[in-house]
């Protein structure tokens, strides 16, 4: 592999150099090849909250969990292939990928959130690991565990713990030693989820999990529950192209992603909703708050390994987190170092990780936190598609992306139609999940991305007409 020389002279090895946002990298520096794709998403989807969203749509039974999760998922994941070749084409961020359509300082506005939203992801993921943490700390010297009186000491412990791996892991060694850890846990991961898968069917016969049905009043709608697992598969999108501006031909900015993503959510989604039916069965109560891996690891007597696989598992969710909200940090300060950025995140992801302990109930942060994120993505992938595919024909002049009235700039710096469509469209998500016909049935955050598109498509027929579009 070639050196590659920087703004100091010095030559580093390729794999070392973190590209910036106006760095496209170029095809000969690209070191991600099909599997390690496949791998990195199966990485990114083999992990706690996999199992505990699945846990969250047991809410349905398991038949309408089947139903969510296997359609919910690969629609989203579609998605994801869309902006991941955008990435591979063009050869930057995902953030960076808003430039053209939002403009050079307009895209500042997604970036923000998608920080805030990544930083939102790895406090989650962290919290649910320090849940795995009490578990063994309680196994190790009797520590009280989750869900026992006075445990919150135990869980900021953890917190901390798993804060320092996952940080020194991204900033240590960026998007090769997230590479080379999701070889590893793939392994892991798999075999754990085996054991569970068979330790949940020696428990109870699949006949009497298929026949339990959720008490009434905490039945959730079909709608909700598809927003819920769209949220949760679509909060991954915004850190395809982060990886896929690596990767040497499109099958594997493409066709890679969704087969990692997809085989890893519906199996670790479904284990998830399995081990909470298991769990209602054994004991008698059906508590949503209980979905997470540890709470049902813990009830089927897996152990100590089982946590230490957990742990391992978040570790490995969460440096791709902290990853796409450092290069989203820097599409908003672009002279912040990519590695300064991954600091700055993983210590922010950190404090916010405590967050839970202060209000006491996780569950409740966790669908709190996925209604944010299709209340803000589902219109922005709208519009990042119809610009890209339909107005620029699938191809963007990077050396545009920082020229100050060039193609890329408005009014400005800031396209204020893009902008308009953005609020429109998480105006009508916001509406759309109120309606109880939504809520039963389809669910508002795929309709709004649909929305949006025309809303964008026709705003910018508007702009070229009065000449404040450049195509």
């Amino acid at each position: 592999m070639s050196n590659l020389e920087t703004s100091t002279g010095k030559a580093i090895p390729v794999e070392q150099h973190e590209f910036g946002i106006f760095e496209s990298v170029p095809m000969t520096h690209r070191t991600y090849s099909f599997w390690d794709m496949v791998a990195t998403w199966i990485g990114a989807n083999a992990n706690t909250g996999s199992w505990f969203v699945g846990g969250v749509v047991a809410a349905l039974g398991l038949g309408g969990a089947l139903g969510v999760i296997f359609i919910a998922n690969p629609i989203a994941y579609l998605i994801m292939a869309f902006i991941g070749y955008m990435g591979y084409k063009v050869g930057t961020t995902t953030m960076g990928l808003t430039r053209p359509s939002f403009g050079v300082r307009g895209s500042a506005f997604p970036s923000i959130l998608n920080v805030t939203q990544f930083i939102g992801w790895s406090a989650v993921n962290t919290f649910i690991a320090a849940i795995s943490m009490s578990f063994l700390f309680n196994q190790l010297w009797g520590w009280p565990a989750f869900g026992k009186p006075n445990s919150w000491w135990v869980l900021a412990i953890g917190v901390l713990i798993n804060s320092l791996l996952q940080v020194l892991l991204t900033v240590a060694g960026g998007h090769k030693s997230i590479k080379q850890a999701e070889r590893v846990a793939v392994v892991l991961l798999a075999i754990l989820t085996v054991w569970e898968t068979v330790a949940v069917l020696r428990t109870y016969p699949l006949s009497q999990i298929a026949a339990w049905r959720p008490p009434e009043s905490m039945r959730l709608p079909f709608g909700a529950a598809m927003d819920a697992m769209a949220a949760f598969s679509l909060g991954w999108v915004p850190a395809i192209a982060e990886f896929t501006r690596y990767t040497r031909d499109k099958s594997s900015a493409t066709i890679a992603p969704m087969i990692g993503a997809n085989v890893a959510l519906f199996w670790f989604a479904i284990v998830g909703t399995l081990g909470v039916i298991t769990t209602t069965l054994a004991s008698g109560k059906f508590d949503p708050n209980l979905s997470d891996p540890s709470s049902i690891a813990g009830s089927l007597g897996l152990g100590w390994v089982a946590f230490l696989v957990l742990i391992l598992a978040t570790v490995t969710t969460n440096v791709v987190n902290i990853y796409a909200a450092g290069m989203s940090l820097v599409n908003i300060g672009t002279k912040i170092s990519p590695r300064t950025s991954l600091w700055f995140v993983g210590i922010a992801s950190t404090v916010v990780s405590l967050v839970p302990i202060l209000i006491g109930s996780f569950l409740g942060f966790f669908i709190t936190f996925l209604d944010y994120v299709g209340f803000i993505f589902a219109p922005l992938f709208a519009i990042m598609l119809i610009d890209f595919y339909v107005f620029r024909r699938g191809d963007y002049d990077w050396s545009q992306a920082n020229r100050v009235g060039g193609k890329f700039w408005y009014s400005g710096g800031i396209n204020w139609y893009a902008i308009l469509s953005w609020a429109i469209g998480a105006g009508m998500f916001l509406w759309l999940r109120s309606i109880p016909a939504v809520k039963a049935t389809t669910g508002g955050i795929y309709l709004t991305l649909v929305f949006t598109a025309v809303v964008y498509y026709l705003l910018t027929q508007i702009a070229i007409a009065r000449k404040h579009y450049l195509a």
